[in-house]
């Protein structure tokens, strides 16, 4: 049999597929598409080359002889499988799974973030969740790659060369953007802006994580979780190191999933 996991996020959709032995066989990432069922059809595919598959023929295998998870925001839209289960407890799920010692996981996704405390169990024991605006975000970060005009990759290594990061004192993504922009206007360096910019992002992470309590160690997971510069800058606010996984951070909700799976293929046989 096997056990996959399939989150569906705002911005990006994710597939896991274990074996019953929690081997992870393969794994994709892929841009969300027009609807829950089209962005698990596009993993499902991507998956599949792994498996020496098509992305019918693991569809198939999944309706057929194996067990699916499903969370994230379309986890409600996808019909005809095992369970859906939060994306709070499968990023909890996966990261305790990888790091037994971790505590603490934050999560910056495309359209939200969470700081999700768990006991020495795994056991999610508080969070606080960032879901009603865009300030601390994926998308918070799109906004301003646009205003600065370079992607994303070149505004993290902007911002690790700057010396002297701007105060961002706006939380709200349109108004950050208007001072952005007349930052941009002032002819301040752009390294300062961009390094201004990751600053905001982890003042805010920290604040929400003051409110559910930093315990080491800590990991970070979602999108986000390859920005150099924000890592620097959350280190630095947090006073930590962050903690590394030997799964893509990307990969945890959908990780999470696939260890449900199993364990409810498990229960059912008692």
């Amino acid at each position: 049999m096997i056990f996959v996991g399939c989150d569906l996020g705002s911005t990006t959709g994710k597939i896991v597929v274990m074996d019953e032995n929690k081997k992870v066989l393969a794994s994709s990432i892929v841009r969300s598409s027009h609807g829950p069922r089209k962005t698990f059809e596009k993993a499902a595919e991507e998956a599949a080359k792994a498996l020496g598959m098509t992305g019918s023929e693991l569809i198939n295998k999944i309706n057929s002889d194996g067990c699916m998870v499903t969370t994230g925001y379309g986890r409600s839209n996808l019909e005809g499988y095992t369970d859906e289960v939060s994306e709070i407890s499968c990023h909890a799920k996966g990261a305790f799974y990888l790091c037994p010692t971790v505590r603490t996981i934050i999560d910056i996704g495309g359209q939200d973030c969470k700081v999700i405390s768990v006991d020495e169990s795994g056991k999610v024991l508080d969070f606080q969740m960032n879901d009603k605006c865009s300030a601390g975000t994926g998308r918070f970060f799109e906004v301003m790659s646009r205003v600065l005009d370079m992607p994303l990759e070149e505004m993290a290594e902007e911002a690790l060369k700057s010396k002297m990061p701007c105060s961002i004192s706006k939380q709200c993504s349109v108004f950050a953007e208007s001072e952005v922009i007349s930052l941009v206007n002032s002819n301040v360096p752009i390294s300062d802006i961009s390094a201004g910019i990751h600053e905001s992002i982890a003042r805010r992470i920290h604040g929400m994580a003051f409110k559910v309590g930093i315990e080491e160690d800590v990991v970070l997971t979602g999108g986000c979780s390859g920005n150099k510069a924000l890592r620097k800058h959350l280190e630095k606010r947090l006073r930590l190191k962050l903690g590394e996984l030997s799964v893509d951070p990307q990969l945890m909700g959908a990780l999470g999933a696939a260890l449900f799976a199993l364990e409810h293929h498990q229960e059912a046989l008692g």
